[in-house]
């Protein structure tokens, strides 16, 4: 049985490991996340750490393109005119010091169609891969992945993106829920503060790993190469 190493336990769980069931989703790597000129960097959040996945994370995704995994993109923000963006999220960013909405080096921060809210150039989605656009932090919240997972007989989800104890969490949470098997790639998630990237990393194997199993890039790789050799 093929599996990636992983704990507390290797993934998938009790099954093998497939990459046509399998999908690699890659969380908000946005310009406003991952530039020093966009949101967080305008909350006065370090961004060097998600900079530094941008390679980590282009490696991953063309191994796992060459072997048959779906790739799929999320990006946060919001319309224009903000009539989707809930008054207590504009409070809280603008406690911040970067309200939503507001003007930056990038464009309105965290508003569609902006420079900021797109994808990093090296992460560029490729022209037939899925782009989810959320509103809120977990990936699944009014948007169509669940089905768009179905529909392509996913079960088997790996995680890798900004942030871990917000978007990458949540998402985990909502995908565990919904009964799909669920790994993280902790040196391919990020927070501006190492220290709550480890707490989140902790906090998602609580109960045994009930929420997700948590791996390594390299350990996927390893099994991506098999899997292309096999074919």
């Amino acid at each position: 049985m093929r599996q990636v190493a992983a704990e507390p336990y290797a993934f998938p769980i009790e099954s093998s490991f497939d990459p046509g069931s399998a999908a690699l989703v890659i969380i908000d790597m946005q310009r406003d996340f991952c530039d020093s000129a966009g949101y967080m960097g305008r909350r006065g959040a370090d961004v060097s750490a998600a900079q530094a996945l941008v390679p980590r994370i282009e490696r991953l995704r063309d191994a796992a393109r060459k072997a048959g995994m779906q790739v799929i993109y999320t990006r946060e923000g919001h319309h224009p005119g903000l009539g989707d963006l809930p008054p207590s999220k504009r409070a809280k960013t603008r406690l911040a010091g970067a309200e939503i909405g507001s003007a930056g080096a990038l464009g309105r921060l965290l508003i569609r169609g902006e420079d900021g809210w797109d994808i990093v150039p090296d992460l560029a989605p490729g022209p037939d891969e899925v782009v989810i656009d959320k509103v809120g932090t977990g990936a699944f919240y009014a948007t169509d992945l669940e089905h768009r997972l179905r529909v392509r007989h996913i079960e088997q989800i790996v995680l890798v993106g900004v942030t871990t104890g917000v978007c990458v969490s949540s998402t985990a949470r909502e995908a565990a829920d919904r009964g799909f098997h669920v790994l993280v790639l902790a040196d391919c998630c990020a927070e501006p503060d190492p220290y709550m990237h480890e707490i989140a990393m902790d906090l998602l194997q609580v109960e045994g790993g009930y929420i997700a199993t948590i791996g390594e890039s390299d350990s996927l790789l390893e099994v991506l190469s098999m899997s292309d050799s096999a074919g």
